[in-house]
């Protein structure tokens, strides 16, 4: 069985000014992801099953990764779009399967849906063969993709760390497919609700609940595949929403009523998906007197989820709000970067911090800076590991304050930039954090308290001010009346 591989991820935000490039995603081709194997990766986790098949020859064609940032380009798309079609078609009537590494929430200037326009070129150039992806639960998965595929598998946890778990399973799925020559049948219910939030954290909240119930259809054998996909609500585009999610064998009854009561359950616990935010001036307030170290979550910078990076309202904010402790954080700024590596290590330079992208929310701090250190700014992910670049990285004091200021986008939804940096959050009192939720013992283990603060940005959980135009409405919260008639959709491939 010749199985080809191949993958595009990327998470937008429809909100963020700055577009992505080509130049912003890595290539990766042929037989060079074979370096993935073992690696906490959809890739890696799929390859520990198609290596147990002595019958199974893997294709190899392309990885196409990308920082979450804002949409592509129409002309990085274009080549994009040219250059992975350009790696797969080629192989068509020449391998018996496909598994396809997606994300779900990317998103171009002139595409709404790429993972879909991929998916429909792929399924037309190979006809009928199994084709199975795996996809982020925050991904968006719209009519298109779903006519073109037999079956997916998404992520079950949140804070992410099954994403070998993911490509395991989408393996597994396509085996059993190919194996036994299924035509399954998916159901899927849309669900007018755009989910933020702690009770969106698997572990302990009502959406793990809700999961865990498709879990259970899958171990009992009733279904091949069951979930819930929350989308991005960052991703505007005109299939966003929530949505259930049931692949089975060929019972299409039993898909519709599972899920249908998914979807149901998600809608029960709606007005808990909300985030809970606290206002920056209270949370400095608070944070004055608390022992131990303080994290300030700033989910609405959130460079994993598609913004900036480039906020500096919590530094204004506990400078303007006389804070005192050692406050440790993190900007993009490409600029004060460049100034610093000019510069030199142990030099003064007066600089301003943020407000070079996201110009509308934000605008320039000057301050009187010492350069601490200097680096390439490599960062190894401790979720993933995979390497994630932040371009030239400089590390500023002035004041109470040490800031880690890289160049680019990369993704702080761990620790990588700052131990990378030489820097140990537990040597400070008040620490960053620019994403919405981190795994429980990188900070909540030990901090004292972690702040959801209500500042502004791009990726903030105040879903109602960020101005979505495409996505279909009404969608709760947005619209706190919005109502929910459960309406299944059963896609079938004819092949």
């Amino acid at each position: 069985m010749r199985i080809l591989v191949a993958e595009c991820t990327q998470e937008i935000s429809s909100f963020n000014p700055l577009q992505s490039e080509y130049a912003d995603f890595a290539i990766d081709l042929g037989e060079s992801l074979i370096s993935r194997r073992g690696l906490n990766t959809h890739i890696g986790g799929a390859l520990s099953v198609f290596d147990q098949r002595q019958d199974v020859e893997i294709v190899w064609t392309i990885s196409a990764r990308a920082p979450s940032t804002g949409p592509l380009s129409a002309a990085g798309w274009a080549r994009l779009r040219d250059e992975i079609l350009g790696e797969i078609l080629p192989h068509a009537g020449k391998v018996d399967a496909i598994y396809f590494s997606l994300h779900g929430a990317m998103g171009a200037v002139d595409e709404p849906d790429p993972e879909g326009a991929l998916l429909e070129a792929v399924r037309e150039a190979f006809g009928d063969l199994p084709i199975v992806i795996s996809l982020d639960l925050h991904g968006i998965l719209t009519d298109k993709m779903l006519r073109q595929i037999d079956g997916l598998t998404i992520y079950q946890t949140y804070p992410h760390v099954d994403f070998a778990d993911t490509g395991a399973r989408a393996a597994r799925l396509l085996l059993d497919i190919a194996d036994r020559g299924l035509k399954p049948v998916i159901a899927r219910v849309t669900v007018p609700l755009l989910a933020r939030g702690d009770e969106c954290i698997t572990k302990t909240g009502w959406y793990g609940d809700v999961l865990r119930e498709g879990q259970l259809l899958e171990r009992k054998g009733q279904a091949l595949a069951a979930g819930v996909m929350i989308g991005n609500p960052f991703t505007d585009a005109p299939e966003l929403c929530t949505q259930a999610i049931v692949v089975a064998e060929s019972d299409a009854a039993f898909a519709q009523d599972a899920a249908t009561h998914l979807a149901s359950r998600m809608w029960e616990g709606r007005q808990r998906l909300v985030g809970k935010l606290i206002g920056v001036e209270p949370a400095v307030e608070l944070a004055k007197g608390m022992p131990g170290t303080v994290v300030f979550t700033d989910a609405a910078d959130a460079t994993s989820s598609g913004a900036s990076g480039d906020s500096n309202v919590l530094l204004k904010a506990l400078r303007e709000g006389a804070y005192e402790g050692r406050v440790l954080a993190q900007i993009v700024d490409a600029a004060a970067a460049a100034a610093a590596h000019r510069a030199g290590v142990g030099k003064a330079l007066s600089v301003t911090l943020g407000g070079t992208v996201d110009t509308k929310r934000f605008s320039p701090m000057p301050v009187e800076a010492t350069v601490e250190s200097l680096s390439r700014g490599r960062a190894r992910l401790e979720t993933m590991g995979l390497m994630m670049d932040g371009g030239p990285t400089a590390v500023l004091t002035f004041d109470n304050f040490t800031v880690v200021v890289l160049s680019k986008p990369a993704f702080l939804m761990d620790r990588a930039f700052y131990y990378a940096n030489g820097l140990d959050p537990a040597d400070f009192d008040l620490v960053v954090v620019k994403s919405p939720h981190t795994e429980f013992h990188m900070y909540d283990l030990w901090v004292t308290k972690n702040f959801n603060v209500d500042a502004p940005g791009s990726t903030s959980a105040r879903v109602a001010s960020l101005g979505h135009r495409l996505c279909a409405r009404p969608v709760y919260p947005i619209e706190a009346d919005t109502s929910f008639v459960p309406r299944p959709v059963v896609y079938r491939r004819a092949g």
